[in-house]
């Protein structure tokens, strides 16, 4: 593909993505990401033939992103599955304290179509979710936790409620509680067999419902 082309299909992704995040999938059409990416509609017809197929574009480039973001929870966490928890968490709080901050761009198209079970954007979403629990998993079981994929699975839905929670609440102090569970999950099999209770570094205090960033403890 040449360079200029290169350079227009991502400034298409780039204003989509920013379109889709703002008004979910099914409230944006295509003529406002031409507008966003100010092109003509049929340049953007020539390089998506479709709404479902820019979506999947989408969602296909924000996972190389998002997994690189999560990969580096490892390196982090250096091998310590209570620090990789601090960490994982203490990520959601600051970015869900973000304006206008919507949640998981996965999880919302997901739920906008969960009457299409077949369409591309929900394989995606599918698969994303799927790559990064296992990822998880795997960084647990380096720290030496027991079960590590139930682990995961665990860890995972306490992550994922808890940006559903906040979205419905307008409350971050659900992340705060997230983290906690997430850190009894974990001592319930430590690796070297001995109870040992750390204190959970996400912290967030109450204000009319909200939740204000606080640094860890």
């Amino acid at each position: 593909m040449p360079r200029d082309a290169q350079a227009t299909r991502r400034r298409i992704l780039d204003a989509a993505y920013l379109q889709f995040r703002r008004k979910g999938y099914a409230r944006v059409n295509m003529d406002e990401i031409a507008a966003a990416a100010k092109i003509t509609k049929r340049t953007l017809y020539h390089h998506f033939t479709s709404k479902d197929e820019l979506l999947a574009a989408v969602f296909d480039m924000q996972h190389e992103l998002a997994l690189s973001s999560f990969d580096s929870f490892g390196t982090r966490a250096a091998e310590n599955a209570g620090h990789l928890v601090d960490i994982m968490f203490n990520a959601l709080l600051e970015w869900s304290a973000k304006p206008r901050w919507a949640g998981s761009g996965y999880t919302r198209v997901a739920m906008e179509l969960a009457d299409l079970p077949g369409h591309p954007a929900r394989v995606i979403a599918r698969r994303h979710k799927a790559i990064l629990e296992q990822h998880l998993a795997d960084m647990l079981a380096k720290a030496g936790i027991a079960d590590a994929d139930a682990r995961a699975r665990e860890i995972w839905m306490l992550c994922e409620g808890a940006m559903v929670l906040i979205l419905i609440h307008g409350d971050r102090g659900y992340v705060t509680a997230a983290a906690e569970a997430a850190r009894r999950l974990l001592e319930t099999q430590p690796a070297s067999g001995k109870r040992k209770r750390t204190a959970c570094c996400v912290q967030v205090t109450r204000r009319n419902g909200q939740g204000d960033i606080h640094e860890p403890n």
